[in-house]
């Protein structure tokens, strides 16, 4: 590995500048056809990833509202119990209150009468109260659970559409990702670097552009002649002192055009 990764650098090393210069407009234009590829598919993924996440939320919100009406139909027997205790004190105190021998107990467990009936109605509000949240909760479930489906379905289209581009452009796409990793394999890590980064930065990813009627191809700011003449000569890699960009001539560019097409 060591000394296969030696003869790369070796071969970089011997390249002349016109070789390097090659060498970065095809990797541009495999690039570029791949950026174009990508483009075919718009937002397309974007939507994707937006129904993907929407419909993930909603399954929380779906889970949760399950769990709050399951909660709050434990409540209510509950509740339902707490009235049955209650009534069963009810009967229990109207039976000692036959028993009392004076007005002080009879009266002590009328309070205790009233306390529980009280509760009575203080339980049976608690279960009205309850049982509307549980309405209220089951009509969220019922629309959170047809907007869910709506959104699968229109997941499921814009995934079909998705990969049907894919699938029409993948082994051309896959073809020239190989392309320009193998062309990168030839281009020394510092100038590879430089690339990425004026790819990254670049509006629409160029970072090697051609001289197009005395002008930059990337910015279409002018190039004064003896600088064209500089880049015709291919002696040194030179960018445009506006936008960055690597520059090469018309005569080199064709050159590759013709040579990728082929």
């Amino acid at each position: 590995m060591a000394k296969k990764q030696a003869e790369v650098a070796a071969q970089q090393a011997q390249q002349t500048v016109e070789q390097k210069l090659t060498s970065l407009f095809k990797l541009q234009e495999a690039d570029s056809k791949i950026d174009e590829i990508q483009r075919l598919r718009g937002e397309l993924p974007l939507e994707v990833k937006d129904l993907e996440d929407e419909l993930a939320g909603l399954e929380t919100r779906i889970s949760k509202i399950q769990d709050e009406i399951a909660q709050k139909e434990k409540d209510i027997v509950t509740k339902k119990e707490e009235i049955k205790d209650a009534q069963a004190q009810v009967k229990k105190y109207e039976a000692d209150q036959m028993k009392v021998s004076n007005s002080r107990e009879f009266e002590a467990i009328a309070k205790e009468i009233e306390f529980q009936k009280l509760n009575i109605e203080l339980f049976e509000k608690r279960i009205r109260e309850y049982s509307n949240d549980v309405e209220n909760r089951k009509k969220a479930l019922e629309d959170s659970r047809a907007k869910y489906d709506e959104r699968k379905l229109d997941l499921e289209a814009k995934e079909n559409e998705l990969n049907t581009i894919v699938n029409e452009t993948k082994a051309e796409e896959d073809h020239l990702k190989a392309e320009a990793e193998n062309i990168s394999r030839t281009i020394d890590e510092r100038l590879l670097n430089a690339y990425s980064r004026l790819r990254k930065n670049a509006r629409n990813g160029v970072a090697v552009a051609t001289v197009e009627r005395d002008a930059c191809g990337g910015c279409f700011n002018k190039i004064p002649p003896q600088r064209q003449l500089d880049i015709k000569s291919h002696k040194k890699i030179i960018v445009c002192e506006y936008c960055g960009r690597i520059l090469v001539d018309k005569e080199l560019a064709f050159g590759e055009t013709e040579s990728v097409a082929e």
